[in-house]
């Protein structure tokens, strides 16, 4: 005899006198939650099967559907609560590693949400963003310690290769593989319009697409996936991805059903295998190795591109970001412990690494103190979710940060958290034609823009507000920063002061 203790997570309600039977959420869930009983005329939901991802409720003509939490309950107890109850059952069932999507869902400090902005007044008046010029275009890559001009005023100085953004965002990591081709193209011709990037992830660049070449980061992590040289010189620039913030330490892995032959041939891996990224470059075990491969990177492209290093934010991330700009680096990305990603272990992604805000801050702080700052840029990710988290960031020190989450709600995400079973039904984290297609990016591209261009009215806004004309004016300006419910510790790392100080 097996026991099996699956309860439903959501309850679907329908209200049988709104709803016309017109099998629309029977055609559009790719769950199969909803089925048509031809014998009694009647639509039934299977809730064990609806992970809520409101697909039926967003386009039910009458409205006629509601999904809500199951309301099963357990007794009280604030140890064994009925989620951890549930995943007990769970792996005694299947002895499997549970999986999650989409970021740690837990409810530690959001230090962006404790951290609140100076704003001028009388002695330092603010700008008006709609009448008077305001920048927010930013260079990405190594500066040099000081600029050479002629008697004219020319630059004689030769610059580091740059990386040109109109706005400090680009769309984080993302592989060709975990995300549908259609996903992939509305990211590429939102940051071709916008003048920023996206980024490939593990995954190769599909050929199609090396028409976006000049607004495409190309990543190379420990699988090397779909890089060859012409790859690497397809990008504005590489990144190494050493680490991930939702799962710091383990590695990538794309299940076999995902390779179809688009895949495939982007991936230079056989149609249907599993394609596994370890959690260590075999080719890096010191600063030393990785170096080696910086340059490795370089040569390859001519020395005409930056090269960026990605790492999860630990612990002792600021020492780590030391030894990666001595290594050659010309931008260096901390991905915080909120970071999305289509499935990482459940217990990985709660329960390693740190938070953004704290990483971020303490790179900064140490790279100053060595006086090696100005030797590389400094972008972050993991959980970005409004122009304010952007502002914040750039006064902390960042130099600009990659957005994920915000990205692909943009494009229709609920955030159901089912990434890994590969039937998104917003079409995004898929590869089955039928809900590919669900996903036009020739309309979706534009949400994307649309959403961008809406943080950079906002960023304006708020630089003006300060009496600053330029994002580069508020890169690591702390004193624009004020705390709010921290404490001494926690105001010490971030190297602000208390709101009324």
């Amino acid at each position: 005899m097996s026991l099996d203790f699956n309860s439903p997570a959501f309850e679907v309600i329908r209200n049988e006198k709104k709803c016309i039977q017109c099998k629309v959420c029977v055609r559009q869930c790719s769950n199969k939650v909803h089925s048509y009983d031809d014998e009694d005329n009647v639509i039934c939901s299977d809730d064990i099967k609806c992970v809520n991802c409101h697909r039926c409720v967003v386009l039910c003509p009458t409205r006629a559907l509601v999904i809500k939490k199951y309301p099963l309950e357990f007794r009280e107890n604030a140890n064994w609560t009925g989620a951890v109850l549930d995943e007990i059952y769970k792996q005694s069932q299947t002895g499997g590693v549970l999986l999650s999507s989409m970021g740690n869902p837990k409810s530690f400090p959001i230090y962006w949400d404790k951290m609140l902005l100076n704003a001028s007044q009388v002695t330092n008046p603010s700008i008006d963003p709609l009448r008077e010029p305001m920048e927010t275009k930013v260079m990405i890559g190594r500066k040099p310690e000081k600029l050479g001009f002629d008697a004219k005023g020319k630059l004689l100085t030769k610059m580091p290769p740059q990386v040109e953004l109109s706005v400090p965002i680009m769309f984080s990591a993302m592989s060709y593989g975990s995300i549908s081709r259609n996903a992939h193209e509305s990211l590429a011709k939102a940051a071709t319009e916008l003048g920023i990037c996206y980024n490939t992830g593990e995954g190769g660049l599909n050929r199609d697409f090396y028409k976006y070449g000049k607004n495409t980061i190309v990543q190379v992590a420990s699988g090397r996936f779909g890089v060859h040289k012409e790859y690497l010189n397809a990008g504005a620039a590489i990144e190494i991805k050493i680490g991930q913030g939702a799962k710091p330490g383990i590695g990538g892995h794309l299940p076999g059903r995902k390779v179809g032959e688009d895949v495939s041939a982007t991936r230079m891996i056989p149609v249907g295998s599993d394609a596994i990224s370890p959690a260590p470059h075999h080719d890096i075990y010191s600063i030393e190795d990785l170096r080696q491969l910086i340059f490795s990177l370089k040569e390859a492209t001519n020395y005409g591109k930056p090269v960026f290093v990605k790492i999860a934010a630990v612990h002792n991330s600021a020492a780590i970001a030391s030894g990666i700009v001595r290594a050659g680096a010309d931008a260096i990305v901390i991905d915080g412990f909120r970071g999305g990603t289509g499935a990482a272990p459940t217990r990985v992604r709660d329960n390693v690494g740190i938070p953004i805000e704290l990483a971020l801050a303490a790179i900064d702080q140490r790279l100053r103190e060595e006086e090696i700052r100005n030797e590389v840029s400094l972008i972050i990710a993991g959980s970005i979710r409004n122009s304010a988290d952007v502002v914040k960031a750039v006064a902390l020190g960042a130099d600009a940060v990659y957005i994920g989450s915000a990205a692909v709600a943009a494009l229709g995400c609920h955030l159901c958290r089912s990434c890994s079973t590969g039937k998104c039904n917003w079409g995004i984290a898929t590869q089955e034609p039928e809900l590919v297609k669900r996903l036009n990016p020739d309309i979706m591209y534009k949400r994307l823009v649309n959403l961008i261009s809406a943080w950079n009215h906002e960023i304006q806004e708020l630089l003006g507000g300060m009496g600053i004309n330029a994002i580069d004016s508020l890169r690591g300006n702390r004193l624009m920063l004020r705390g709010i419910d921290l404490n001494e510790k926690e105001l010490g790392i971030l190297g602000i002061k208390y709101a009324g100080e």
